[in-house]
């Protein structure tokens, strides 16, 4: 999708499932399994869909996705599903290849957001999926991956930074940080500590990667909060004032974990008017 100066593209790397309850926190599964429907173990279907910004002399991502080092148990927890797609071939369909990445950009360190940064190679060596990128990590977030608490431990694997830091690729940030102009990465705390998303400005247009903050259309409503944030008020607080900038300043929202509706306008009904942003 051309962006003003920008190209926009959703670059997936395939779906998951997880548990519906978990990710709609306390709301009835009478009310959110209208739009998310639940499998025999009560799991919903779950974009990984990152964003690839290509800006006239640079190409960004946004978040890797799950990545491939993972072993059959996983699979079959988690319902992955990278038959038809996985994230390299969704970057080489836009033409960009691993090496052609200059920059990454880490909402969180979850392993359905970082998973993607390094993989295993024939030796069993993890190493930068990316090699020429640099990947911007919140500092706090990095301290707290290291040293999580007992509930988030699982969601955080050591492979997915432990070679960039080896390797001197982490650009550790904190606080809102422009990475180029147009392209600036906001805090936005609640689902972890240091969570973040990414506002993309150019030609009078702005758009936003609302990763967990708001990871489908369905999680709009305020109070619609995953059971995984670790601290529900904060991100509800977090979710309200981007939403009211969002529909005041016609943001493009771009969702990471919608199976179909990736990216769209938000209504005065709270509503989400979908827009076909290039899907690969």
């Amino acid at each position: 999708m051309k962006f003003g100066e920008f190209e926009l593209f959703v670059v997936s790397d395939g779906t998951f499932r997880l548990d519906g309850g978990a990710m709609f926190g306390t709301i009835p599964k009478v009310l959110w399994e209208r739009t998310n429907p639940a499998d025999d173990r009560n799991r919903i279907l779950m974009g990984l869909n990152c964003l690839l910004i290509r800006t006239p002399t640079e190409n960004i991502l946004v978040d890797t996705g799950l990545g491939n080092a993972y072993d059959e148990k996983f699979a079959f927890l988690y319902g992955v599903d990278k038959s038809g797609v996985d994230l390299l071939k969704s970057l080489a369909a836009a033409g960009v290849g691993a090496a052609d990445i200059n920059r990454v950009i880490l909402t969180h360190l979850h392993f359905d957001h970082g998973g993607g940064n390094c993989f295993q190679d024939e030796n069993g060596e993890f190493r930068p999926t990316f090699p020429n990128a640099l990947y911007y990590i919140n500092q706090g977030e990095l301290a707290y991956a290291k040293e999580p608490d007992p509930r988030s431990k699982p969601s955080y694997l050591p492979y997915t930074w432990e070679p960039l830091e080896r390797r001197g690729q982490i650009e550790l940030i904190s606080g809102e940080v422009k990475v180029v102009p147009g392209v600036t990465i906001l805090p936005a705390p609640g689902h972890t500590p240091n969570h973040q998303i990414v506002k993309v400005e150019s030609g009078g247009l702005t758009a936003c990667f609302l990763a967990d903050l708001v990871p489908t259309p369905s999680h709009v409503k305020t109070h619609y909060v995953m059971g995984f944030d670790l601290d529900a008020s904060t991100a509800m607080k977090n979710k309200e004032r981007i939403l009211e900038q969002a529909q005041a300043g016609n943001w493009l929202l771009i969702f990471e974990h919608s199976p179909d509706i990736k990216a769209g306008y938000l209504t005065e009904d709270l509503k989400v008017e979908p827009v076909e942003l290039a899907s690969l």
